[in-house]
């Protein structure tokens, strides 16, 4: 084993197969009530895969599967992960007004205070929907009791994210709010996403690996993020176009074993863990 000595962030966005935007159209809010609940197994198996490990991580809760679940949420912080919040409903900050914004931060926070035994201080975006569009959207972070948002990637690229020219590390973006932004490596002066998801699923595991060596020698921390749905590769198949439906099914049945050779090169830690100081 030759593990990075650089410690960096495990993130869960802890969702639903069937609450991720690529999947909205098909399915809406208003029909999640209806599809089959399969939440629970995957969280587990990551739970157990981390604690086999040795690991803390941070966990983005959606308010509404907190509702549902409350007993996995009480045993994700039982095991000594840190509970943050994805929202409620995972609606995109790009598709609401501040007051929609406000109500749907305020309402996923209430369901989390009844459930965590420590304050829920971080924020992550569904699709990562912070972005200069949604700028305005910090402030009401701050103002609910947010220390902390890892919502930004620092890309220009994608057509539904990312603030180009943001900072690559964890930085005050206002006062008493920190942003701990997805992870970049810098290769021949182009920013690669590295940090998780579809890219950790779409690219060959060495050529990840290679990208987060990178940036824990430039001195950077990886912000990696997964799903549950991404350990479950015997989730219903929805009929999608054929670029969503590689993003979301491609490589399913392989994540785990990604993830076992990630734990065994990286080592990793909790949001608070290693930035809490910053905000504290």
């Amino acid at each position: 084993m030759n593990r990075q000595p650089v410690r960096n962030v495990f993130s869960v966005d802890l969702e639903e197969w069937f609450c991720v935007y690529n999947l909205s159209e098909a399915i809406p809010f208003n029909k999640w009530d209806t599809c089959e609940s399969r939440v629970e197994k995957p969280t587990l198996a990551l739970l157990d895969l981390l604690a086999r490990h040795g690991y803390e991580a941070t966990f983005f809760v959606l308010g509404w599967v907190a509702e549902r679940h409350p007993d996995l949420i009480r045993e994700v912080e039982r095991r000594g992960h840190e509970i943050a919040t994805h929202s409620y409903a995972h609606r995109l900050i790009t598709k609401m007004t501040p007051d929609e914004f406000r109500s749907d931060l305020g309402r996923s926070l209430e369901v989390l205070a009844k459930l965590a035994t420590r304050p829920v201080c971080g924020f992550r975006a569904p699709s990562f929907s912070v972005t200069r569009r949604t700028w305005w959207s910090l402030e009401i972070m701050r103002e609910m009791g947010i220390r902390y948002d890892s919502s930004v990637f620092p890309i220009g690229f994608h057509p539904d994210y990312g603030v180009p020219d943001s900072q690559l590390g964890p930085h005050q973006v206002a006062e008493g709010l920190w942003e701990v932004p997805m992870s970049v490596a810098l290769v021949a002066g182009r920013r690669i996403p590295c940090c998780g998801g579809g890219y950790f699923r779409q690219f060959p595991y060495p050529l990840t690996r290679r990208l987060m060596r990178a940036c824990n020698a430039q001195g950077r921390s990886v912000m990696f993020y997964l799903h549950p749905w991404e350990v479950d590769p015997g989730q219903p198949r929805v009929a999608l176009p054929l670029v969503k439906r590689i993003r979301h099914y491609n490589n399913l049945d392989k994540t785990m074993g990604r993830l076992e050779r990630l734990f065994e090169d990286f080592s990793f830690t909790s949001a608070g863990r290693l930035y809490g100081s910053n905000w504290s």
